[in-house]
């Protein structure tokens, strides 16, 4: 299997490096071929702006989906962009690896995202009619692949716990495991969460490095997140709500778009 770790961490000497590390080698143990784009030691260029789209002209307002969509299609993206594109083509599995940072992840990755997931790429296409809206939420380019979320955060666990004062973890990763992996395509998969890490000791690391090697050593077998399909006939065409009476009693909110209540 072919695996892309898109790293975003800005020391080399961090815990989440030191992660980033344990994945690579236990990974690569299984016969896994692993390429990382760590984005910091990149330079990776996080703002979409004019710059991406040379072809553009002058006169011409930025409209980023259009541009990049012109762009895609007349293959002058520019090359940083292109190449990443190439490593998400090759990749069966994408790991996207990062800290949470204000409930969200680092600026540097979502501009990874801004900028890669180019119109015809990984959004806008498919046939769009009464009967199917685009190929999105786990169909599009990308089907067919794996995806997962390796995260570290500051806070303990329970302040991520259903009754968390920061919010159930499943909520916060929700914008990312289904609005920026499950929509062109991939099948997610639970992320891996090491909590309290600024206050990790040897012993500590350890056990979730341990916990990260089973992880790494059982992604071909791990159920996805049973996020429903689109066009699988739970949501009305084209206004994309869910039909009444899938859901089991009293579910709400992001909870709805997993088959069975999650």
């Amino acid at each position: 299997m072919n695996v892309l770790i898109v790293f975003a961490h800005p020391d080399p000497r961090s815990l989440n490096a030191s992660l980033r590390d344990v994945a690579i080698e236990t990974l690569e143990a299984q016969g896994h071929s692993v390429e990382v784009s760590d984005l910091y030691a990149m330079g990776w260029k996080a703002a979409a702006d004019r710059a991406d789209f040379p072809g553009l002209a002058a006169e011409a307002r930025l409209q980023v989906a259009s541009a990049s969509g012109d762009a895609y299609a007349a293959d002058a993206l520019t090359d940083d962009v292109k190449a990443e594109q190439a490593k998400l083509r090759r990749a069966d599995l994408l790991i996207l690896q990062f800290p949470l940072w204000w409930y969200s992840m680092p600026a540097i990755l979502k501009g990874w995202v801004d900028r890669v997931y180019a119109y015809g790429f990984a959004y806008g296409v498919g046939e769009h009619s009464d009967r199917r809206w685009g190929d999105r939420y786990g169909e599009g380019t990308l089907a067919g692949k794996r995806a997962m979320l390796i995260v570290t955060a500051g806070g303990w666990e329970q302040h991520y716990s259903p009754r968390g004062i920061n919010g159930p973890i499943d909520y916060l990763l929700f914008p990312i495991n289904h609005g920026i992996l499950h929509y062109p395509g991939y099948d997610v998969l639970p992320p891996f969460v090491a909590y309290r890490v600024d206050r990790l000791d040897a012993a500590g690391f350890e056990r979730e490095a341990q916990r990260l090697r089973a992880r790494m050593r059982t992604l071909e077998s791990t159920a996805p997140l049973p996020f429903r399909r689109q066009n699988g006939g739970d949501y009305l065409i084209p206004g994309l709500e869910l039909r009444p009476g899938l859901e089991q009693a009293g579910t709400t909110g992001f909870a709805l778009h997993l088959a069975q209540g999650g």
